[in-house]
């Protein structure tokens, strides 16, 4: 059986996609079944539910040499905690390449668009598949979340046209009102733990010199309502230190990102994050609340520029 699965934290594009990845595997003869790293956030639960579709199940422990396929991360401190003693046998992402590494030749499909549910449209069209309508909802609703319905600046044409060919397949006659539910779900927080909160998206990266990297943990809370999000500014500063000293980071970032407003004002923990988010991306810092602009997405615009900022010198 191969294991398919998406990143820890996950969001719809990785759940979505280790789902509709492991149907199409299994409709081309390959044993395959979908899992997941972590619990669902508000809004993939929202389009599970509304898709009628069970989560899929937490990876079990595998054994070393198990064979497994990556969907929408490809690096190992989003993964599987003993990734480099499985068989990697499969990666459909649209990340950067990160520190993937394979004892036999995996098949390796990675595009630069918003989500992988449009690499994986593409690949029913390569296989001579028709889209099944249930599919058809999993990758529009995934299309939907990452592009933040095409606010992105990871959006391409290619994410719209998927969108276009998806809705009437999936029986989505109104797309706008459909990802507007999707986003109110999402901002649907009530009381969830500060902790929760921060890790719903987040990732820890590695930046600097190869050799000993320093370790951040990037995390985002994409809403319509960040207002409630900084009513609980001080709960989150604390959850952010907390995770800093627990996981020994060099740093911790939180993004609020306003999803309708396209606006994105990060907390800053302290003067080690104060620093960077000035020098990285030329912001006045002033108290735990910096503002950076439309700078909405963690992929293409926060990391590389932290990775600008943090590569050695000379």
């Amino acid at each position: 059986m191969l294991a398919v699965f998406g990143h820890l934290n996950p969001d719809t594009d990785a759940i979505t996609a280790a789902l509709v990845y492991a149907r199409l595997l299994a409709r081309q003869g390959v044993d395959a079944q979908a899992f997941r790293l972590g619990e669902l956030n508000f809004e993939t639960a929202f389009v599970l539910r509304e898709a009628g579709v069970d989560a899929p199940a937490l990876l079990p422990a595998l054994e070393a040499g198990a064979a497994v396929a990556l969907v929408d991360h490809n690096e190992s401190a989003q993964s599987a905690p003993n990734l480099a003693e499985l068989n990697v046998t499969r990666v459909v992402d649209h990340h950067k390449l990160g520190d993937l590494s394979t004892a036999q030749p995996p098949y390796l499909r990675f595009e630069p668009v918003g989500c992988t549910g449009t690499i994986l449209l593409k690949l029913h069209r390569e296989a001579g598949l028709s889209v099944e309508p249930l599919d058809a909802r999993l990758m529009l609703s995934a299309v939907l979340s990452d592009t933040l319905h095409f606010r992105s600046p990871t959006t391409t044409q290619e994410d719209r046209d998927a969108v276009a060919f998806l809705a009437p397949v999936a029986g989505i006659e109104d797309v706008e009102a459909y990802a507007l539910a999707m986003f109110a779900a999402k901002s649907d927080l009530g009381d969830t733990p500060a902790e929760a909160l921060l890790r719903m998206d987040y990732k820890v990266f590695p930046f600097g010199d190869v050799a000993a990297p320093q370790q951040w943990g990037i995390g985002v809370i994409e809403t319509t309502n960040p207002a409630y999000v900084f009513g609980r500014q001080a709960e989150l500063l604390a959850a952010m230190a907390d995770v800093k000293a627990a996981d020994g980071l060099a740093g911790v970032l939180l993004s609020v990102v306003d999803i309708l407003n396209e606006t994105n004002r990060t907390l800053v923990l302290g003067d080690a994050e104060a620093q960077v988010l000035s020098g990285a991306f030329g912001v006045s810092v002033d108290g735990p609340v910096a503002d950076l602009g439309a700078r909405i997405s963690r992929k293409k615009q926060i990391v590389p520029t932290l990775e600008a900022y943090f590569a050695p010198q000379g």
